[in-house]
């Protein structure tokens, strides 16, 4: 059923897909911005990705809007899967541009976070910046 659904929310749609996962090794930080204002944090640690409203956004919560999959301020969010949010963050890895910058910067790409750390500075569906921390 899983492969069913991911297969389903594809980019591309095609069964054979290169499946990109979270190494269990893998660790970094990253910081959800807008205008300077820092949203939250985006951690991943142990094969798990956890995310976490910034007090400073939480004094500032009239103003902007909650990240769609993360209604509760004081929640830390935390799974497996990279949430929607992020994911959209990659693009589809069968873009000929996209296939040539992975391999000229010799970038895995079944890794996530490698992906993720390439990509996913800006993205045209939203106005907010992620920063690689460490």
């Amino acid at each position: 059923m899983l492969n069913y659904l991911k297969r389903f929310f594809s980019k591309s749609g095609e069964e054979n897909e290169l499946e990109v996962h979270l190494p269990e090794n893998a660790n970094a930080t990253f910081e959800l911005k807008v205008n300077k204002l820092v949203i939250g944090t985006l951690h991943c640690e142990k094969g798990i990705w956890e995310f976490k409203y910034s007090e400073e956004f939480k004094k500032h919560k009239n103003e902007y809007n909650h990240i769609a999959g993360f209604s509760q301020l004081d929640k830390v969010y935390q799974n497996e899967v990279l949430w929607p949010f992020f994911q959209t963050r990659i693009p589809g890895l069968k873009q000929p541009a996209v296939k040539e910058i992975i391999e000229k910067e010799h970038i895995n790409a079944t890794d996530e976070l490698e992906l993720l750390k390439r990509f996913g500075k800006k993205t045209i569906s939203n106005p907010y910046e992620l920063d690689l921390v460490y």
